[in-house]
């Protein structure tokens, strides 16, 4: 636990590179001392994009079993779907989840070329607001974490207080994609720069065991189409008229959104190799966190040759978190049963 937490003045953060033990427990649980609730299952969702839509999967088919967390940690769209998960909201993101297509990915697109995002996010705060809307991550039946990094000190941030929707959109705020996060005079940017399956965070709220979700073990080189030499990280260009309507395109008129997304053939565009790079050193985190870290499930779902913004994928993602959830159902429940044998 790193010396600056938790603060008195930012009681809604705690900041840590290695929470473990009982003082990582004392720490937190003294401030939450009038919250009782029985520490059985800790579940990590790790961050990977749009193949974080995998967890939906893995969540229907662990309710379908009847195994239900008590303790839900998340990373960038692990945080989302967690967090849906938590506040009964998870039938509505798979159903909008699979309604996406490419002209609907297209309208949450709004570009800024002269920001610390290329994408607004208004668009998409406005759409977490008609879910989520005043919800306090106090309001959620279960303890629930967001990761975050600090973009200043490069602590790792675990939200657990206040917004639902700040604390999402911060877990989430994939640098130089979205603009950070101010929360507490902070700059907050995407928990996968630090931890992409968060379980030091649910073995620190106490979870008897550990079911972690990792979305990067299969990702390096995966995502390249036969015949390419460079991962696709979404499935259409932006300015093909075979993939994308010329009138479609007139949205995204400005030079600066070409220069971007445009790329010569069988080259990366600049936002494409910005995104393979940031991918590349997400797995090499998961690799070095889960070593320390981890989990006494690990749930891997084989989703690698799925770009990170192949979204309109969604169908083909939940159905493969769900495949990879089935197989590790005969494993969960004897750890169950060696962890809970109080009935945790």
């Amino acid at each position: 636990m790193s010396d600056d937490t938790p603060h008195d003045d930012l009681p809604d953060i705690d900041e840590s590179f290695e929470a473990q033990g009982d003082e990582a427990d004392k720490q937190i649980f003294d401030e939450d001392d009038k919250t009782e609730f029985k520490a059985g299952i800790g579940l990590s969702l790790g961050s990977g994009m749009a193949r974080g839509f995998a967890h939906i999967g893995v969540l229907n088919s662990l309710m379908r079993h009847g195994i239900q967390p008590s303790i839900v940690t998340g990373t960038s769209m692990g945080a989302v779907v967690g967090a849906c998960y938590l506040a009964g909201r998870l039938p509505a993101l798979e159903e909008w989840a699979t309604s996406l297509n490419r002209m609907k990915i297209l309208s949450y697109l709004d570009l800024r070329v002269r920001s610390a995002g290329m994408i607004g996010g208004k668009k998409l705060n406005k759409l977490l607001s008609e879910h989520f809307a005043d919800m306090y991550i106090e309001d959620l039946p279960h303890p629930f974490i967001a990761i975050a990094a600090d973009l200043v000190t490069g602590h790792e941030v675990w939200l657990r207080k206040g917004s639902l929707i700040e604390a999402m959109s911060a877990s989430f705020a994939l640098p130089g994609v979205f603009p950070p996060v101010v929360r507490n005079g902070r700059l907050l940017v995407d928990g996968a720069l630090v931890n992409p399956v968060p379980v030091a965070p649910a073995q620190a709220l106490g979870a008897r065991m550990t079911i972690g979700v990792d979305l990067n073990t299969d990702i390096i080189g995966k995502a390249a189409k036969p015949g390419q030499t460079y991962s696709t990280i979404a499935g259409f260009d932006l300015f093909d008229d075979d993939d994308v309507p010329q009138e479609e395109q007139k949205r995204l008129k400005s030079g600066m959104a070409r220069r971007l997304f445009s790329r010569k053939k069988d080259a990366p565009s600049l936002f494409g190799v910005m995104v393979s790079a940031l991918g590349i050193m997400q797995d090499r985190m998961t690799r070095s966190r889960l070593a320390g870290d981890p989990p006494d499930i690990h749930i891997k779902p084989q989703i690698g040759h799925i770009g990170l913004l192949e979204f309109e994928k969604a169908e083909e993602l939940i159905a493969l978190g769900e495949e990879a959830a089935e197989k590790s159902i005969p494993e969960i429940k004897e750890a169950m049963k060696l962890f809970l044998r109080h009935g945790e």
